[in-house]
């Protein structure tokens, strides 16, 4: 893993890798709204969350990352609840009322609002003047979605506040993760947390379990959100960010929401509006900036933090 901490530039291949993970995530929402069709949206996340933990478990235990996890158990559970389970839930819930080029937006939010949290509970995250700024752009550009884009639709805009709440899970689970998982390998408690999220949605999906059989479409659209938009694409930015650095392998982040828009539009024939991309670019041009600007008293202690440990992909995921 040597590339964490002497990353190189983004050559070619890191480039395609890029590019493949961008849209395999952007097109997670578009398989969630398609597996709705047959399927409730617990066992939406059921679904995904045990076919992710399938495929990512044979690398974690290549890789030795499920030693040590055991008595960490409870606290996996709490992560899993606070950054998997209860924002794969809220999402799902939220999709039911809104589009899912409109969820990949609002989800792009949680830069923002661990930025926000950090003032509060982290030093070392603390933004500076600059990155005060991009919380108030990306919460201008949240609005406008919320106010503008659903159209004064009551249920959609509580669909619309779900996803937004989902991110903000995605920004406490965030700062759980750094403050309790600093011994472990990313990826062993990835997988885990994949585990126990599917353990603690399995109860309300047998209660919502479909009383006809699926049909091929929304079955389909299940195995590609689990074993490739949650599982294989954790893989792929793992192997970003030992290649190029996890700074580099965040642009992700703020590529795949493009191309949510791009695959609800032209699959779903879902609106785009003018509203919709002046709140795109807000909430992404806010949440870079929110992400990139910290306090100069912290940002060396940050910076030495983020190097010594790669960042969780909680809004991708």
């Amino acid at each position: 893993m040597a590339g964490l901490c002497n990353p190189r530039t983004v050559d070619r291949r890191s480039w395609i890798l890029l590019g493949v993970l961008a849209s395999v995530w952007g097109a997670s929402y578009l398989f969630i709204k398609i597996g709705l069709e047959d399927f409730s949206p617990a066992m939406v996340v059921f679904l995904r969350t045990l076919l992710a933990a399938v495929v990512l478990a044979p690398l974690a235990f290549q890789r030795g990352a499920m030693r040590g996890l055991r008595p960490l158990l409870w606290p996996i559970v709490l992560l899993a609840a606070i950054q998997v389970a209860a924002p794969f839930l809220l999402i799902s819930w939220g999709e039911e009322e809104i589009s899912s080029s409109l969820a990949g937006i609002l989800v792009a939010s949680a830069p923002i609002l661990t930025a926000l949290l950090a003032v509060f509970i982290d030093r070392e995250e603390q933004p500076s003047l600059a990155g005060g700024f991009g919380i108030g752009t990306g919460i201008v550009g949240v609005a406008l979605l919320l106010g503008i884009d659903v159209g004064g639709d009551s249920a959609a805009l509580v669909g619309g506040l779900a996803v937004v709440l989902a991110s903000l899970g995605y920004a406490i689970g965030g700062f759980y993760l750094k403050a309790r998982f600093k011994q472990t390998q990313p990826i062993g408690v990835v997988t885990a947390t994949m585990f126990a999220s599917a353990v603690l949605v399995l109860p309300v999906a047998l209660a919502s379990f479909p009383s006809d059989a699926p049909g091929a479409g929304p079955l389909a659209a299940m195995a590609a959100l689990g074993a490739g938009g949650t599982g294989l694409a954790f893989v792929i930015f793992y192997t970003l960010i030992a290649d190029v650095g996890p700074a580099k392998a965040s642009i992700v982040a703020y590529v795949a929401p493009v191309f949510a828009v791009i695959y609800g539009v032209a699959f779903r024939d879902e609106a785009f509006t003018l509203a919709t991309l002046v709140g795109m670019a807000l909430i992404l041009g806010g949440s870079w900036i929110a992400g990139q600007a910290r306090a100069p008293a912290t940002r060396a202690a940050a910076d030495r933090s983020h190097r010594a440990r790669p960042p969780a992909p909680e809004a991708a995921a």
